[in-house]
């Protein structure tokens, strides 16, 4: 693990906004929210050392729920692959000190900067590749994970399926694909990952009377209260309830990840299980910058290797017969963006850079509700509320704080649903990046309903409810940037591309149907890779 060298700690006593928006933002890290400073810094300049070409069938960047599945089907028919992560591998167990808890958050937080990207949280640190980029653009941050498993490594685990309605809703283009998925693709991914929901001994102790008060007031507030199907081995919960093992889950210290481990991430499922075919091989800290066609129509990607610092330590040339994009929303279409600018891949369509959203994200604190939450609030985020009669699919969920009784009677909620992707993304020559713009047109309409709703839970439960996204406004849910229909096929292919392929949530444009999204971007990639594997491989590449 890293040395940490903070320089300066922020005590905030008392309730201030300030503390409460750190609050939720660490509560609901997988949900929605951290807060950004300054923008994070890239990896810092160096001399690279020049690597002789490396010659590749197939590349999967990013190692999240589009990569892991799509890493897993080409592995079982045949097919070599290299998996290019930037990040690292974080193993966890029983005990573990793997990721950094809320009380000592240090730089293996946060990907390349160095400050504290938590609201709330003043630190400075040596600049690590800690597990969360903040990405900021116009109008909101973006989070994104950085490390082997991508963001399921830190989120909550919410495993949720949209309903038939709600899909169609928020990927019109892809509405026939739902009884398919539905059929097979979700309940595979369900499979994969292991979910279920909170049981019912655990939910009943101490630790989750948080979530049973949240649960209870739900129906007053127009909720109907449902459990959230989760990828967790509840036998690490029980050993922390009966003091075999240190309290993470049951304090909600989870936000950097699971040192206890039991939690069925990518890194732990999909990758595991493709990594044991001897046909994929993953390498860490490798950043790609560039991705090109050339005269050979083989894609060409310009990687830098790094070390934890972001020095690079050797740049390499990776000559693919195929590449399948799965850096996730902000990183696949920044590098498609780039592409288009700079004219590396001729032809790339238009819509390429379009139709973002944040899937409707927003956190509130609810402070000083009647119930009785207790000393410790437990997690992952087991309940939650939907909204039946709303005029736009919304749904709410309790996300547990880690925040201890003593600092204030609070508790993080979170609320998400149907967005326009109305954001973009724009070459900016002098950063050699894209940057997002996000229009508040995109979700205004959502989000009033979402307050709406938080303030009759308030009204119902007592307390009030705190806005956090009102001053840091952000998403942990990015999706879109390369729609399908427009930029890629239903199937993920590049439109015009051949051996280009976008499997991850840039292709969802916007929302997955008041859900957040790792299912429904595990379960399209499943379904992709079924078509792909019968008709690409051995033809395509």
């Amino acid at each position: 693990m890293p040395e940490n060298t903070p320089d300066a700690v922020e005590s905030t006593p008392g309730l201030n906004r300030r503390h409460l928006i750190g609050t939720a933002a660490i509560g609901a890290a997988a949900v929605g929210g951290f807060t950004a400073g300054p923008g994070a810094t890239r990896a810092r300049a160096a001399t690279p050392v020049p690597a002789a070409v490396q010659r590749e069938r197939a590349v999967v960047i990013g190692s999240g729920f589009g990569g892991g599945v799509t890493a897993l089907r080409l592995a079982q028919v045949g097919v070599s692959t290299l998996v290019l992560e930037r990040g690292l591998r974080w193993p966890t167990g029983p005990n573990a000190t793997t990721f950094c808890r809320f009380a000592n958050i240090d730089n293996r937080s946060a990907w390349l900067t160095d400050h504290a990207t938590v609201g709330g949280v003043v630190k400075t640190w040596e600049p690590y590749t800690g597990v969360i980029e903040s990405i900021p653009g116009n109008g909101i941050t973006v989070n994104c994970g950085a490390a082997v498993g991508g963001g399921s490594v830190m989120y909550h685990g919410m495993t949720l399926k949209p309903s038939k309605a709600n899909f169609a809703a928020s990927i019109p283009v892809a509405a026939n694909l739902y009884d398919e998925l539905n059929l097979w693709a979700y309940p595979l991914v369900a499979s994969m990952l292991g979910v279920s929901t909170i049981p019912n001994d655990i939910l009943n102790s101490d630790p989750y009377k948080s979530s049973r008060v949240f649960r209870d007031v739900a129906p007053g507030a127009g909720l109907e209260p449902f459990q959230v199907p989760l990828p967790i081995d509840w036998q690490y919960v029980r050993g922390e309830l009966n003091g075999q093992y240190q309290p993470t889950y049951t304090t909600s210290d989870i936000a950097f990840g699971v040192n206890n481990g039991g939690k069925r991430s990518i890194d732990v499922t999909y990758l595991k299980a493709a990594e044991a075919t001897g046909r994929v091989r993953v390498a860490t800290l490798h950043v790609v910058r560039d991705i090109a066609l050339d005269a050979d129509k083989k894609w060409v990607l310009t990687v830098d290797r790094i070390n934890t610092g972001g020095i690079v330590q050797e740049t390499k040339t990776i000559v693919a017969d195929a590449v399948f994009l799965n850096a996730g929303s902000a990183g696949t279409t920044r590098l498609l963006v780039k592409s288009k600018a700079k004219g590396l891949i001729p032809n790339l369509p238009d819509a390429v850079g379009t139709q973002w959203g944040n899937n409707g994200d927003r956190i509130y604190v609810w402070n000083g509700m009647n119930g009785d939450i207790g000393t410790q609030q437990g997690g992952p985020a087991c309940v939650g509320g939907r909204d039946t009669t709303s005029s736009i699919p919304l749904t709410i969920i309790h996300a547990g704080s880690p925040i201890p009784s003593t600092a204030g009677k609070l508790m993080t909620v979170v609320g998400f649903g149907i967005v326009n992707p109305a954001g973009t993304w724009a070459y900016d020559s002098a950063k050699d990046d894209a940057v997002l713009t996000w229009p508040s047109s995109g979700d205004a309409a959502l989000q009033a309903l979402i307050a709406a709703r938080m303030q009759k839970i308030a009204q119902v439960g007592g307390g009030i409810m705190i806005d956090t996204n009102a001053q840091a406004n952000s998403t942990w849910h990015a999706l879109g940037g390369v729609p399908m229909g427009s930029a890629v096929d239903l199937y993920g292919r590049v439109i015009g591309q051949k051996g280009l392929y976008v499997l991850d949530g840039a292709r969802i444009p916007g929302s997955t149907g008041a859900c957040n999204p790792s299912m429904t971007i595990a379960a399209l990639a499943e379904h992709s890779m079924a078509k792909i594997v019968l008709q690409d491989v051995g033809s395509v590449f």
